[in-house]
């Protein structure tokens, strides 16, 4: 998935301030299309995993109850100039994506 994700990361002495913009449909299966009149099926994401130097800091299990295009930010102690943090997500459908960024 092209551009399913932006990140940022700062370092605050020796924590790093994440942020990760997700973009996804996050749709609930309840909504119907305006047009035909159908459900829009369910879609959603389920799982997002952060790493810090390919050490899992956060492994969190999402359902339908999430916005559409959700954001997280989260905070990483001991990190350092140089380290590693990527974020990564898989829906119900199978569809994944993932970005990382280095600390500067």
């Amino acid at each position: 998935m092209a551009d399913a994700m932006k990140i940022r990361a700062q370092l605050q002495g020796d924590m790093a301030d994440v942020k990760v913009l997700m973009f996804h449909p996050m749709e609930t299966g309840l909504r119907k299309d305006p047009v035909s009149g159908d459900v829009i099926p369910l879609n959603f994401i389920q799982r997002v995993v952060a790493t810090h130097n390919g050490k899992t800091v956060m492994d969190a299990q999402w359902s339908q109850a999430v916005s559409k295009n959700p954001f997280i930010n989260f905070h990483i102690r001991g990190a350092k100039v140089g380290d590693k943090v990527a974020v990564s997500w898989e829906d119900n459908k199978g569809e994944k994506a993932s970005i990382e960024t280095t600390l500067n």
